[in-house]
Order: C-alpha cells, then structure tokens, then sequence
C-alpha cells in the first residue's frame, strides 16, 4: 500500500471535536457535569477536606473511565444517536478524562499557591516574632544598666 492509501481517520483535535454530535442529550449532561465541578473546585478553594475527597473523586473517574468506555461502548444505543466508544477509547479520553484532569491540575496550582502564601505569611510572622525578642532583649539589658547595644538600623 502506498502512503496515501493508509491515512489515519483523524486528522487532528479540532475536527474530531467538530464531528461529534454536541446536540446528543447526555453530551450537554457530560458537559454540565464538567462545567459543574470547575466551579465546585474554583468556588470551595478555601475547604481543604472537601477539595481532597473532589480531588481523589476525579481521579477515580479518570482511572475507571477505561470501564466506563467498556460499559458505553456496549450499551451505546440507550444513551447515544452515535458510537463513540472506540476500543482504543480517544473519545472518553478527550471529552471526559482531560477535563476532568484539568480539574485536577487547577485545585494542585490552587494548593501551591496557597501553600506559598502560607509559607511567606508564616515566615513574615517568625520575623516579627524575631524582631520583638532582639527588641525585649534589648530593653532588658538597657533597664539592668549593663551592656547597651546600639540597635543597627
């Protein structure tokens, strides 16, 4: 066979995206279901245990979402005006595991970012805390009328 006779039946991202079926019922339910948990996961940034059990929810709908291909594929027609669920499972992978994924990423970077605003709040504290000590140190060896330290500026 020559090279033009083998060609690969998607050419890309954007026109596979262009040939699903976005009027399907369950694919505006999936994409809900998508928009729905950003902004549980934008909107609960502050509740660390419930971010923790969304977080390892998502995962586990990632890790069986080969299953989940598996039950679609055989039980389609219930659901579905077309077969999506190829053995190889690209569908499910970009319409539900990398949302649900960058879900995931976004709720890691918000715990990075809280965790630096921490790390900067409490090492301003232990500063202040720091400087307090040299500043109580100080007035005591002032009142007892021993050593006096000039303070550096």
């Amino acid at each position: 066979m020559s090279e033009d006779q083998v060609k690969s039946p998607i050419d890309g991202i954007l026109p596979f995206l262009q040939s699903i079926e976005w009027r399907d019922p369950w694919l505006a339910l999936l994409l809900t279901f998508h928009i729905a948990v950003t902004m549980t996961a934008l909107m609960t940034r502050n509740h660390a245990n419930f971010q923790i059990m969304l977080f390892l929810a998502l995962l586990l709908l990632v890790y069986f979402s080969e299953s989940i291909n598996e039950v679609a594929a055989s039980n389609w027609m219930l659901f579905s005006r077309q077969q999506y669920f190829d053995s190889n499972g690209l569908f499910i992978s970009v319409v539900f595991s990398v949302p649900i994924l960058m879900n995931c990423m976004i709720m890691i970077a918000s715990w990075l970012y809280q965790s630096s605003q921490l790390m900067t709040s409490l090492k301003r504290a232990q500063l202040r805390q720091q400087a307090r000590n040299r500043e109580m140190e100080d007035e005591s060896v002032n009142t007892n009328g021993t050593v006096v330290r000039e303070k550096q500026e």
